[in-house]
């Protein structure tokens, strides 16, 4: 039998998620156990009530179990409904590839005529991904200006599900470049099941930095101290930031490694903010890739605004036939 507090968790915060009827059948189940639990933790307020009022609230308990069923119906609908439209967006996905990196060309422009040697030598879309990114405040605060010839080869961004149900996968393409040899980064997360999404672990490619080329470290010139024999400058190597940091996550330590309270708070606080930039590449970025090349998605109400807009216009245009109608 499947974990029915695995199966409602992963059921409402990944709405992707396509049900097995042995998960449905948990999902209901789980939403029973955990009201019957609450119960239980607070029997002597049950225990406290007149017959009466007890007798009442039974009623209550019978109409909340009644709720918590179509609950698990709505999300069990929510999640087909979600998958069935993440299929649909992939061929506008791919299109919008097309269009970005230059494989295929948009109505009404044609080649020659009064093109100049610019026009003809410029394909796509240029800095597509890089100007998306630097233009969403959480992404901008990582990228830094030497970070910017390097993004400019990134190609496309997409994201995919992981065999862990609330786990994903980013994938960075890049064309040829001189940082580095990959031609795709990627950052996994893995999380763990439970009443709230816990992050365990994120993943990122190693990068094959070229000689001279890396963007997360430095070269650093120090003078010796004072006194010292030795009056050569001394050369270091330091880690420094750069929105490639990204692949090289934090890492929680061995079981066995103990830490103290401010190490594991520091840690805390990185992988949170770690997530928070993965998440908003997968939900803010990649789908609305456009909208934040050209700064539209820059107003903090940007999604809801689209939300009441499609509302809107669907309000006039039943407004519309209602008055063909009466005519």
């Amino acid at each position: 039998m499947a974990d029915v507090g695995q199966v409602l968790e992963l059921a409402a915060i990944d709405g992707k998620t396509v049900l097995t009827p042995e998960q449905k059948a948990a999902l209901v189940t789980s939403l029973k156990n955990k009201l019957e639990g609450l119960v239980a933790q607070h029997t002597d307020v049950l225990e406290n009530l007149t017959p009466k009022v007890r007798k009442r609230v039974d009623v209550l308990r019978d109409i909340q179990t009644k709720h918590d069923e179509l609950e698990a119906k709505f999300i069990e609908e929510r999640a087909a409904l979600e998958a069935k439209y993440q299929k649909l967006y992939e061929p506008l996905y791919s299109k919008r590839y097309d269009i970005v990196t230059g494989v295929a060309e948009v109505d009404g422009i044609t080649k020659g005529g009064d093109e100049t040697l610019v026009d003809q030598k410029e394909k796509g879309v240029p800095d597509f991904w890089l100007n998306a990114m630097k233009n969403n405040e959480v992404l901008a605060e990582e990228i830094r200006k030497r970070d910017d010839e390097a993004l400019k080869y990134l190609r496309n961004i997409k994201w995919c599900k992981t065999d862990d149900p609330q786990g994903f996968k980013i994938e960075f393409s890049f064309y040829t470049n001189p940082f580095f040899k990959n031609s795709v980064l990627t950052k996994t997360y893995h999380m763990i099941d439970g009443d709230e999404p816990i992050l365990e672990k994120a993943v990122g490619t190693e990068i094959e930095w070229y000689p001279g080329k890396c963007l997360t470290q430095k070269v650093v010139e120090k003078k010796p101290k004072k006194g010292s024999k030795d009056t050569k400058p001394i050369i270091k190597t330091e880690d420094c930031e750069s929105f490639f940091n990204f692949f090289n996550p934090p890492q929680v330590p061995d079981n066995d490694e103990e830490i103290d309270e401010a190490t594991a708070e520091q840690l805390q606080e990185q992988m949170e903010q770690d997530y928070d930039i993965g998440s908003t590449i997968r939900d803010k970025i990649i789908p609305h890739a456009v909208s934040w090349f050209t700064g539209e998605a820059q107003d903090e109400d940007y999604d809801s605004t689209i939300l009441e807009d499609d509302l809107n216009s669907s309000d006039d245009d039943e407004d519309d036939e209602e008055d063909e109608e009466g005519e």
